[in-house]
């Protein structure tokens, strides 16, 4: 083989050498029984066509590449907000490998998460064993002060209850008997993860409320002048939350972020190893059921949290993940009210500098037409961003977006000249966007990183900025929330924009009559 200590080749140019290339050739021509090339090339050729995009959309029974994950996901992001606080699944360690490796590759940190570890005969007699002593080895070996506990597809289907099973495990002595285990029945076959965002979030703020499963009296409320904070699933959440508390704290407010794991996956090389960073930690948790009111930045993030926040008598401000001008006004103005402070006049000048920088732009994104996919909420805020600078959200897809989610959109649009060709589809997934691409073809394409399919099958290009993004490196780094957020969004599209226009404009003497230098 070409790689040795002589010679070593990225893999980028590795396997376009002979040995490789030859390994390749044998295998397709013995091992390969495929169609002939002729006949795959007509065949994907049709799933381009209108005739082919109806049978796609009729389809009832099967999902493609769904633009989401599944409900554990959300659990442990939440787990990870919390200080000094050990994410447990109930469930087989293949699961778990994924949330550790799905965050790992997303935020390039180390994603601390247990498993009971369930095999098949746990899935025939239940998890019990597998809960006391999984229990019992977190505690002792990993010390945190905090474990909670979500489940996966296996412990669900045989209806292992996790308040009981908790409750033998203290029994048995695994843990303390006093000792915080927070949980939340997070079934994989149905949501998403932002749905197991808000059932992890509603379990651990019930437990703390409610009495701690029995240990402790419920909290009385008794109402202040603090205000909560909550983000929702967020793959930006290590630029997004230290934007966020720079805000409040220009404002001088004391503000209880709800679900903090901004420090977990920001964690400095140093030669100290931080298995727990940050959070928000239980006295915070504990306190902020005396908030006057609470800041929910995702509602389909946060739904039966935002229910459970009114029914404790807060005040509940519900945005749908506001960027840019109009939406980081509808914050700042919320944060006012609430607070009977006015705008820091930071922020206002933040304001004239993205309008300003919005202006000298605008001219390239007008009228560029947009294909977006994600959660829902998040595709709201950057909806609204695209109609602030004209351009021209076409297809917005969510397959983890209900008619209510479609409803809200469709009205975004519907009141801006820039939204009246824009359609909105809830429950549908990638191969649907890829009869989109091809029968309605936009500009270019906002989601994660499995969208880069997409743009090497449709040749639309592609802004990054959805969770996951594994393919570029410290987005999460930088904010998408606030003025300074919509800095750095109208930054990316801008990019994208001029590196496509280059692309098509770089072959000397015969397109390069608009090879600008300035622009």
């Amino acid at each position: 083989m070409p790689q040795n200590a002589d010679k070593i080749i990225d893999h980028e140019l590795l396997f376009r050498e002979p040995e490789y290339q030859k390994l390749f050739a044998d295998k397709k021509s013995n091992f390969e029984y495929k169609h002939a090339d002729v006949k795959i090339e007509e065949i994907r050729n049709w799933t381009k066509t209108p005739e082919y995009r109806e049978k796609n959309f009729a389809r009832e029974a099967l999902t493609v590449n769904p633009a989401k994950a599944c409900q554990p996901l959300g659990a442990v992001f939440v787990a990870n907000g919390f200080a000094k606080t050990l994410p447990f699944v109930h469930g087989s360690q293949g699961c778990v490998a994924y949330y550790r490796s799905h965050f790992s590759r997303h935020f390039k940190e180390p994603t601390s998460c247990v498993s009971s570890s369930m095999t098949e005969d746990a899935a025939v007699f239940g998890g019990l064993t597998n809960m006391v002593d999984g229990l019992a080895n977190s505690f002792n070996l990993y010390k945190p002060d905090m474990i909670a506990v979500s489940t996966t597809c296996m412990a669900e289907v045989i209806g292992d209850d996790l308040n009981a099973f908790i409750k033998t495990a203290k029994e048995k002595g695994s843990i303390p008997a006093d000792f915080d285990v927070p949980f939340a029945h997070t079934p994989a076959f149905v949501g998403s993860h932002v749905t197991g965002y808000d059932n992890a979030l509603l379990g651990v703020l019930q437990h703390f409320w409610e009495g701690k499963a029995g240990v402790s009296a419920p909290l009385e409320r008794v109402p202040d002048e603090s205000i909560n904070f909550i983000g929702g699933f967020d793959g930006f959440v290590v630029g997004n939350l230290k934007e966020i508390k720079r805000i409040f704290a220009l404002f001088g407010v004391e503000a209880t972020i709800l679900c903090d794991p901004s420090e977990v996956w920001n964690t400095p090389t140093d030669g100290e190893f931080r298995m727990f960073s940050g959070g928000t930690t239980k006295a915070e948790v504990e306190r902020a059921l005396h908030a006057k009111a609470t800041i929910v930045f995702q509602e389909f993030s946060s739904e039966k949290t935002a229910k459970y926040l009114r029914e404790k008598g807060h005040e509940v401000v519900v945005l749908n993940a506001p960027v840019g001008v109009g939406g980081t006004d509808e914050l700042l103005m919320a944060i006012s009210r609430l607070t009977g402070k006015p705008v820091p006049a930071e922020l206002e000048l933040e304001r004239g500098q993205l309008v300003d920088a919005i202006a000298d732009s605008q001219a390239h994104l007008h009228g560029k037409k947009y294909a977006l996919y994600g959660d829902p909420d998040q595709l709201i805020g950057y909806t609204k961003f695209l109609l602030e600078l004209g351009a021209e959200p076409t297809h917005v897809l969510s397959t983890n977006g209900n008619e209510d989610w479609a409803e809200k959109v469709r009205a975004v649009l519907a009141a801006s000249p820039y939204g009246q060709d824009g359609k909105v589809y809830p429950k549908r997934d990638l191969w649907h966007l890829r009869s989109l691409l091809f029968t309605e073809p936009v500009d270019f394409l906002i989601g994660n990183t499995y969208g880069k399919y997409l743009e090497r099958d449709a040749g639309t290009p592609l802004v990054r900025l959805v969770f996951p993004i594994f393919d570029r490196h410290h987005y999460h780094r930088y904010p998408t929330w606030g003025y300074e957020g919509g800095m750095r969004l109208l930054t990316m599209l801008l990019d994208e924009y001029f590196e496509k226009l280059d692309a098509n404009t770089n072959i000397p003497g015969k397109t390069d009559i608009s090879f600008d230098i300035i622009r």
